[in-house]
């Protein structure tokens, strides 16, 4: 069975309007491609080479469609919601979500109508780069009677126009079968979100959110372009010098997106179903860190679009390839870059280690005049719509937890054992592991 077939399935009085539904999409005109290979699709894409380049211009090419994802099976099922009896094996959840298609023909992008990801693509970019998103629409699979259009607003972003902003009010929102191209060109470093704005209360839930972030300047030397290198004391390792700010202090080893989100399995039940959802009633059963719940953010890394199956997840993460396992040498400073764009409050914690905030919603936590007001916490607490830059000294080699403090999160659908945003740090001894260098 093709991917196509499997998120679609056979069920009579669809398969005719969903065809109808491509013919439209095939035959419409502008369905733009960014002409860019991505790199592993469970890893930041459009992410800055080993030199800096101001002038240089960064393309992505992203899809909105819907699909079906997996929440773990320790979960307590919902009679009559969950695990939806329409989702195809392996799947049990309806979503909606963006799809990276950088790089690919027109009859390619349109093959990814109905396999959505949750979390999006994180993006990754260069401060001073012109950076050129396409977003196509490729409509929804599932429900074809929605017309519903979908916009990319890149939260927390200064926008030099409004039309680049995604809010439908203010810009443009793109139709089904056509596409939009929004150009921005970063000047402040820091970790931001993106997301639709398009019927956002929706959308947002529904899992049309993703992690992006912008790399300081200060991460490569002026004038030669060369990236900068340094020899870690001890383990005779030959690495990048990268900070997350233009500032020596915020310099890290290592860094990895933690996004968090979570899901009402109802909710995502009634859009599957052509149903309405009353948004003042929402409680989250799976609470999410990149798009997946406890056990699974511990599977590694992998592109949905090859080796799903190598990384020996199979088919049922296929959708959900962005791991929350972080690994690190002992003495090595870690950056966690924490994106919230859930609807309830999440503190995350990681037992005895102290973590250090430099950075919240895409600023540096020190003034213009050198004020810092950068602090050590053993919790991070973040509202709807957040982030934070956290660095922290990985400790002695062991396992150690990194999870929300609210326990209501801390299980799947109030099933029995650990799950929903836990994951683990695992620090390896010093040496052990080479030097990151993709995220």
């Amino acid at each position: 069975m093709n991917d196509e077939n499997a998120v679609s399935g056979t069920r009579s009085g669809l398969i005719s309007r969903r065809n109808l539904l491509r013919a439209g999409v095939v035959g419409a005109a502008g369905v733009g491609i960014a002409g860019v290979a991505a790199s592993k699709g469970g890893l930041a894409i459009a992410a800055g080479g080993a030199t800096y380049d101001a002038t240089h211009t960064r393309e992505v090419h992203l899809a909105a469609t819907d699909g079906w994802v997996t929440m773990p099976k320790n979960a307590k099922p919902i009679t009559g919601f969950w695990p939806d009896e329409l989702a195809p094996n392996p799947y049990n959840m309806y979503v909606f979500g963006f799809r990276n298609v950088s790089g690919m023909i027109d009859s390619d992008v349109i093959a990814q109508r109905g396999l959505a990801q949750i979390s999006a693509p994180t993006l990754a970019f260069d401060q001073g780069t012109e950076i050129r998103v396409t977003l196509t629409n490729l409509g929804l699979s599932q429900r074809p009677d929605l017309v519903d259009g979908h916009t990319m607003h890149w939260h927390g972003f200064n926008n030099a126009i409004p039309i680049f902003d995604g809010v439908p009010e203010m810009s443009a929102s793109v139709p089904i079968g056509k596409s939009i191209t929004y150009l921005y060109r970063p000047t402040d470093p820091g970790t931001y979100m993106y997301h639709c704005h398009f019927e956002d209360v929706e959308h947002v839930q529904m899992g049309m959110t993703g992690l992006l972030f912008v790399r300081p300047e200060l991460n490569y030397l002026p004038g030669t372009l060369t990236q900068k290198t340094k020899a870690r004391a001890g383990d005779g390792l030959i690495q990048p010098v990268r900070y997350v700010f233009n500032d020596t202090a915020t310099e890290y080893d290592r860094e990895f997106p933690l996004f968090l989100s979570e899901n009402m399995p109802e909710d995502h039940w009634r859009d599957a179903h052509i149903q309405i959802s009353d948004w003042a009633y929402y409680h989250p059963g799976f609470s999410l860190f990149n798009g997946r719940a406890f056990p699974d953010t511990i599977e590694p890394d992998f592109d949905p679009m090859t080796d799903y199956a190598a990384a020996s997840v199979g088919e049922r993460l296929k959708y959900q390839p962005r791991s929350s396992l972080i690994e690190a040498n002992v003495g090595e400073t870690v950056l966690l870059r924490v994106a919230h764009l859930g609807s309830v409050r999440h503190t995350i914690t990681v037992d005895g280690i102290p973590l250090h905030v430099v950075g919240a919603d895409a600023s540096q936590l020190k003034g213009a005049d050198n004020h810092d007001n950068s602090f050590v916490t053993n919790s991070v607490d973040l509202g709807p719509g957040e982030s934070r830059d956290v660095l922290f000294t990985a400790p002695a080699a062991g396992t150690y937890l990194i999870y929300d403090r609210n326990f209501m999160n801390l299980s799947n659908n109030g099933g029995g054992g650990y799950g929903g945003m836990l994951t683990h740090l695992v620090v390896h001894p010093a040496g052990q592991l080479a030097p990151q260098t993709a995220v």
